[in-house]
């Protein structure tokens, strides 16, 4: 058969991509607007029917606005978003260009940087719970042997946030380093060697050659970042939990989820979780508006 006529023919196309589109239907479409239609509803918790409609029917989006924990818990995310540019990215980026210029070495490195990825984040929560809040926390310990007069809370709202987004922005340095790693190999060697006989620095070379030809992956891993930051559960769920201490380590993934299991307002965590999908939308569209790919 002529490879041509392969291409022409829809219908194995059509045989692969059914079952994926129902699959879609069944666990995202259909969910997201029986998400939108409880937001509307009265339901006093999870897994039981409505009891009618609310009083006014948009009474979970006014709260929204007026709930100082849900103001937090953005403000929170936000926090977040920005931390996780600065750090995540950047440090990966740092940590790629290290590991790109060294001749021995370099799966190891990978393999290491990538590692926090693959662990569950209930075990490096409790981990991460060890170095900061049990029984005054291993880094207390180091600074009373080194010396410290006084131990230092992280459970007190000076401390809380710094302490709930260092383990975040330590698990996925790895996943946009690998990220950023794949981006150089597909950078030619041939240009790293015209500048060197041209006389450019290692400095110049990765300002003018590694870091506009990483401009479109480096796009990629921003708009993950934000998007990423509007959905951190796990982490910080097992270290602070209900968002202790009250009101300080709120983000729109945990205040959601505790509105839904704990506050048992169904309703009212199907309003947050419309609230985080419209802003993972409007701020990914705005990142990439700021952040535009560009073809070379």
């Amino acid at each position: 058969m002529n490879s041509s006529m392969v291409y022409k023919n829809k219908k194995p196309l059509l045989l692969f991509l059914t079952p994926a589109f129902i699959f879609m239907i069944l666990y995202l479409y259909y969910p997201f607007l029986r998400n939108i239609y409880n937001s509307f509803m009265k339901i006093r918790g999870l897994g039981t029917g409505a009891k009618g409609v609310n009083e006014p029917f948009y009474e979970n989006y006014v709260k929204l606005f007026t709930d100082s924990s849900m103001r937090t818990a953005v403000g929170n995310t936000f926090i977040m978003m920005g931390v996780t540019i600065v750090f995540q990215v950047g440090i990966a980026l740092l940590l790629a260009l290290l590991v790109d210029n060294i001749s021995k070495g370099q799966q190891f490195f990978r393999t290491v940087y990538f590692f926090p990825i693959v662990i569950s984040a209930t075990a490096l929560g409790l981990m991460f719970n060890l170095v900061f809040l049990y029984d005054t926390g291993m880094l207390n310990q180091l600074r009373l042997s080194l010396g410290a007069s006084e131990l230092l809370d992280f459970k007190d709202e000076a401390h809380a946030l710094f302490t709930l987004m260092v383990p975040v922005v330590w698990q996925y340095i790895g996943f946009y380093f690998v990220i950023i790693v794949t981006g150089l190999n597909n950078i030619s060697g041939d240009l790293y060697e015209a500048a060197a006989i041209d006389g450019a620095s290692g400095l110049q070379r990765v300002w003018y050659i590694t870091v506009p030809l990483l401009h479109n992956v480096l796009c990629t891993c921003l708009t993950l970042a934000i998007t990423g930051a509007l959905k951190v559960f796990d982490l910080p769920w097992v270290m602070f939990p209900n968002g202790m201490p009250v009101e300080t380590t709120w983000l729109t993934g945990t205040y959601m989820y505790f509105q839904t299991f704990n506050a048992k307002d169904v309703d009212y965590a199907s309003a947050i979780a419309i609230a985080i999908v419209v802003l993972g939308v409007v701020i990914s569209q705005l990142a990439n508006a700021i952040f535009k790919e560009k073809d070379y």
